[in-house]
């Protein structure tokens, strides 16, 4: 009896093994499906790898803190913070919009904001060249640099055994 449990086990143990394996794999297999996705223009099936509502809720204080700063150095306003807050609130909608959508984001990937790492005339590829590492269990970083050299953080997290794109840290 004793030996048939244990022949039992070694299925189990593999495909527990398995399941751990695909697990950590993960974050590159979303990261690999979010480049071959943008460099075939199929960006209408980016959710499969992008959370984008999550993405919006990470970049929501970032730009609103971006543009209420670039206003206060422009204007050097006496104007209280309520008020730039909610002019700043008006303007971080459209940009977050373009940014958090899918065409938002392809752009972002093959455009200028990021520092190429392709070959001058090849299109560009601007997580190829990512420094990856995990940052807990359930947190995945991918860094790029800006066209500045600053870095983009591309940030993807655990959700059941599926990793999406979440966030995104902006440069300062």
């Amino acid at each position: 009896m004793r030996t048939k449990l244990k022949w039992a086990l070694i299925p189990l143990g593999l495909l527990a093994l398995l399941l751990l394996a695909y697990v950590a794999a993960g974050p590159w297999l979303a990261l690999h499906g979010i480049r071959r996705l943008v460099a075939a223009g199929q960006q209408d099936e980016l959710w499969r790898f992008v959370d984008f509502q999550r993405l919006r809720e990470s970049l929501r204080p970032q730009l609103e803190e971006k543009i209420m700063r670039d206003i206060l150095a422009r204007t050097a306003s006496r104007s209280g913070p309520l008020a730039i807050g909610k002019v700043s609130a008006a303007f971080t909608e459209p940009a977050l919009k373009a940014i958090a959508s899918p065409q938002g984001l392809a752009t972002l990937l093959q455009g200028s904001a990021l520092a190429h790492t392709t070959a001058p005339g090849a299109p560009n590829d601007g997580l190829k060249q990512a420094e990856t590492r995990f940052q807990s269990p359930s947190l995945f970083t991918a860094t790029v640099p800006s066209a500045e050299g600053r870095p983009v953080v591309f940030e993807f997290r655990r959700d059941g055994l599926n990793w999406k794109l979440t966030g995104l840290r902006l440069p300062d």
